[in-house]
């Protein structure tokens, strides 16, 4: 089934970018319940107060992935996927960014940023720093981005994303870890 899916995710794909605007709509019926399972945990473990519904995360995450060139590019559903959680992860940082500077003059806010990010020992994190630790990690290594993005911010267990990026489990298991402990190392030094 799952591999179904993933089929009919790459043949949407490339129908978008064969140009078919109709292809859009087949797409996000087609994955729409899979982001929002993937947007409720990241939700949940916001701020109390956010301001921000899984619903609004998923809907602003597809108008950008949509309106953009993000798909362009998209081949395979692991590729959609991970360019939707780098999109879910964009717009949290742009909301914080926005809030932070309407409440905040302009600092930084820090929220809890959830339990996913385990190796950071569930502590209050701001969340503009890691986005600034990821991008750099981007840089640096894009298949650990990768790995990070699709764990944290996409929710896909291990297993998912080995084979969404066509990689074994200890792959992902120990770029995992070895980027946690890069992620640490930056957002400690910047404390």
């Amino acid at each position: 089934m799952a591999s179904e899916a993933g089929q009919d995710v790459t043949t949407l794909l490339a129908s978008i970018r064969a140009g078919n605007e109709e292809a859009k709509s087949k797409l996000v019926a087609l994955v729409y319940q899979e982001l929002r399972r993937i947007a409720g945990p990241m939700m949940r473990n916001e701020r109390a107060d956010h301001t921000l519904q899984a619903t609004a995360l998923v809907h602003e995450s597809l108008l950008r992935l949509l309106k953009g060139e993000a798909l362009r590019g998209a081949h395979n559903r692991g590729y959609f996927f991970g360019a939707a959680a780098q999109a879910m992860r964009q717009v949290l940082v742009d909301h914080a960014r926005s809030r932070a500077t309407a409440k905040r003059g302009g600092g930084r806010m820090r929220v809890p940023l959830d339990d996913m990010l385990e190796t950071l020992e569930q502590r209050s994190m701001d969340v503009l720093a890691l986005d600034e630790a990821l991008t750099e990690l981007e840089k640096i290594d894009a298949r650990k981005h990768q790995i990070v993005s699709l764990r944290f911010f996409g929710g896909l267990a291990i297993k998912e994303i080995a084979e969404l990026m066509d990689v074994s489990v200890g792959t992902v298991e120990n770029d995992l870890r070895i980027a946690r402990g890069w992620l640490r190392g930056v957002l400690e030094s910047d404390r």
